[in-house]
């Protein structure tokens, strides 16, 4: 079975909790015990119903104010396929938090009240979603139970979402009306919305196309440890660990290893006791080498000529995480794949107005969650690819060297 991540998105209050306590709940991936303890919670507050978003909102001040605000991963599967989900918040103040929960998502599911229609917030996730390039996204028009599931609110939402979407990039996008207290179209199809002749959203989410969307034709494997055991039954191994970024790794290809720029030939790919034929992404594989090549963590494994960009200057969108701003001449580690540097801040080109997306060139820093264009100079040769080539060689974190905190997440232009 193939495995989905999947983040949710919206405003505060539109039921993002909800639609996965549901999912999970018709899906039969919580426990009796589980569901007792939420309807017993649900009693004590008086509700009539049972609160399915207390299955995620795990926090005590989340359950006391009703909203999400760390990122909730939860983990479910059907018979067709598993699912890894991050339920992140849809706050203002917590972008950075939902950028983290984006940023490996294969599928973004925005949800909006029906009764609302399209906020402020629902536009920001969706160019946030856009900027991560995740490559699907589902709009969840929820609450339809609340305006008498009529149709006429479900089109004018849909086609005010498309219009606004068509100045982002957003190669698939589906719309499914919904109502995640009740179930309508959630796992099965409802009856009481005629009108819509699409698929549930677990229906959609089981069988989304997500198999070309991984680069499979560029080799990256940062090497992440070197296995030397040393034993007496292995005295002469030498692998090079990792997780295969992008392509497709074979015994008897023929690679180069950066910085350096030596060639040699894949001996083996091993993966715990056996070997392999092929490595693809995301596996973690032993690779070894022909030849006994000067290959350390942080150097990269890749084909003779098909190499990623080799270079010490970076331009790259970039979410800046914490109280203090971001500004010109600022000294930071970076962590680029397995390879970690120190880096300077050049120049901060522009601010990203995420409602607007107006571009304000004046600005001299970036602020806590806000997003902007930044120029990067590293100490040492990195090697990156765009981000919306490849999220992995694409991307990196920025981190305070006094204290150790991830301070910045970047995505290389």
């Amino acid at each position: 079975m193939d495995l989905l991540r999947f983040a949710t998105a919206g405003s505060v209050d539109d039921g993002k909790s909800t639609l996965i306590g549901r999912l999970l709940l018709d899906s039969k991936s919580i426990f009796e015990d589980q569901l007792e303890a939420v309807e017993a919670t649900s009693k004590t507050r008086g509700y009539d119903y049972t609160d399915l978003a207390l299955l995620t909102d795990g926090l005590r001040s989340e359950r006391e104010q009703g909203i999400t605000i760390d990122v909730a991963y939860r983990y479910f599967a059907t018979p067709r396929r598993k699912f890894i989900i991050a339920d992140t918040p849809g706050h203002v103040q917590y972008t950075r938090n939902m950028v983290t929960g984006a940023s490996t998502a294969d599928l973004g599911l925005v949800l909006v009240d029906a009764r609302q229609g399209l906020t402020e917030q629902s536009r920001r996730h969706a160019v946030i979603l856009s900027l991560l390039r995740v490559p699907h996204l589902v709009l969840a028009v929820n609450k339809m139970d609340l305006v008498d599931y009529d149709e006429a609110t479900y089109e004018k939402i849909r086609q005010e979402f498309e219009n606004f979407t068509q100045r982002l990039n957003v190669p698939d996008l589906a719309v499914i009306p919904l109502s995640a207290l009740k179930g309508d179209n959630v796992v099965t199809r409802s009856e009481a919305m005629p009108w819509y002749e699409g698929s549930s959203l677990m229906h959609h989410l089981e069988n989304v196309h997500i198999a070309s969307d991984r680069d499979l034709r560029d080799v990256r494997f940062p090497v992440q440890y070197v296995v030397r055991p040393k034993s007496d039954e292995h005295h002469d191994y030498r692998g090079y660990a990792g997780q295969v970024a992008s392509g497709v790794m074979r015994p008897g290809d023929e690679v180069m290893v950066l910085p350096s720029g030596l060639t040699s030939k894949i001996a083996g790919i091993d993966l715990y006791d056996q070997e392999l034929d092929a490595a693809y992404p995301p596996m973690s594989v032993v690779v070894r080498l022909e030849d006994d090549l000067d290959v350390s963590r942080g150097d990269m494994i890749c084909r003779v000529k098909n190499a990623p960009d080799a270079g010490q200057d970076i331009d790259a969108m970039v979410c800046w995480m914490t109280r203090e701003p971001l500004r010109p001449r600022q000294k930071l580690a970076i962590k680029h794949t397995t390879r970690l540097a120190r880096t300077m801040v050049k120049d901060i080109q522009y601010r990203l107005d995420i409602n607007t997306l107006h571009r304000d060139q004046e600005t001299q820093e970036l602020g806590l969650n806000e997003i902007g264009r930044v120029t990067l100079r590293t100490t040492q040769q990195v090697f990156t690819d765009p981000y919306e080539q490849n999220r992995v060689t694409g991307s990196f974190i920025l981190i305070d060297e006094a204290t150790g905190v991830t301070v910045g997440a970047g995505m290389i232009n």
